[in-house]
């Protein structure tokens, strides 16, 4: 049954993916159609059933809260969360009298006599209804959040911060816009997690009007970005796909993410000291002390985080001054084989700023 169940889920999300590119379904939701509708509504479990069509609008803002519903679920033995296509399957929707969409409907266990859904649209009221109509106690299991929550009591000492860049979207609860791009918001705020300079924040600016209208915020979302040295706030008027967000930090704190929360192949790459190790790698023995003494005049005059890279930098030129050529190809391939084992999340991002700017002192065959 399970198998079944599970198969039919893996096509139907393959289906949705080429066929309508925004409707993604989630692994903890049954995806319903005649071949196992009676299979699995109306037998040991009461199920909560949502008709939808995938051109929906107010099916598509239901998704993801609908999604949460299903993990919230997953592991209730009396309950089963799921949902039927209408586009693709419309006598059963038709059976149970569905005219619009989406529309939800509560079958009890051993009962096709369904019950109509009319409550609030978020996970925390279908949770509720859920519980009461099952007779369960399923709570909604929150995953922790990388993004910082702005209020009156932090958001100066936040966001006014003059050695950090802060990201912050003043959005409204009630917002649907502001729904969508929550998901997204938070990858962003995954991505940047480790950037102790970055922050990105959110404002509910329903809850503290007083916050909106210090910022002339008048829509929802409105997204405002607030640089190291200009805290009055600068518009952000880009996409809103997470690529585009990570793009903008990147351009604008001087960061190297990628949306993943990786670093890119130019993370702790210093200009000055690439010209001068290219120099050194092409440079006959004798004149290599002479260069190393370049790079270390030039690493003095770096500051911050350029000024602890340039560390690493020296500490390649020293070595390779010593040990020859061979140093640099034997240390990145001992590099490359850290990173692509077991390592400490930690750990990550020291490696990879090290086999960066061990590229420059590698020959080019």
């Amino acid at each position: 049954m399970e198998r079944t169940t599970g198969r039919l889920a893996v096509l139907a999300l393959c289906a949705a993916v080429v066929l309508f590119g925004s409707v993604v379904f989630a692994e903890d939701v049954v995806v319903l159609s005649p071949d196992n509708f009676d299979l699995e509504v109306g037998q040991s479990k009461g199920a909560l059933v949502e008709f939808y069509a995938p051109w929906c609008g107010h099916c598509k803002k239901l998704a993801p809260e609908y999604e949460k519903l299903g993990a919230t679920f997953k592991k209730t033995k009396n309950v089963m969360i799921g949902k039927v296509d209408c586009d693709q399957h419309k006598p059963l929707c038709s059976k149970f009298g569905v005219s619009g969409f989406p529309t939800l409907k509560w079958f009890p266990a051993g009962s096709q006599e369904p019950k109509d859904y009319s409550g609030g649209r978020t996970v925390d009221a279908l949770t509720e209804f859920v519980n009461a109509e099952a007779g369960t106690r399923a709570k909604l299991s929150t995953p922790p959040s990388d993004v910082v929550v702005l209020t009156p009591a932090n958001f100066d000492a936040v966001v006014l911060d003059k050695s950090k860049d802060v990201l912050v979207e003043f959005y409204a609860p009630w917002c649907g816009h502001c729904k969508s791009l929550a998901p997204v918001y938070e990858e962003v705020a995954t991505a940047f997690k480790k950037e102790s300079n970055v922050v990105v924040a959110k404002c509910d600016a329903d809850a503290h009007r007083e916050l909106g209208e210090r910022f002339g915020v008048h829509g929802f979302p409105t997204i405002k970005f607030f640089p190291k040295n200009q805290k009055e706030g600068v518009e952000y008027d880009a996409d809103r796909d997470l690529e585009d967000f990570v793009k903008y930090l990147n351009e604008q704190a001087g960061t190297h993410r990628t949306p993943s929360g990786g670093l890119t192949e130019n993370a702790g790459k210093i200009e000055e000291l690439d010209v001068v190790a290219k120099e050194l790698v092409s440079a006959p023995a004798e004149e290599r002390t002479s260069l190393l003494k370049k790079a270390e005049e030039a690493a003095v005059k770096l500051e911050g985080i350029a000024a602890s890279h340039a560390k690493t930098y020296l500490k390649f030129f020293k070595s390779i001054v010593e040990k020859g050529d061979s140093y640099a190809k034997k240390e990145a391939e001992r590099l490359d084989r850290i990173l692509s084992g077991a390592v400490s999340p930690n750990k990550v991002d020291e490696f990879t700023i090290k086999r960066n700017i061990l590229t420059s002192f590698v020959k080019e065959q």
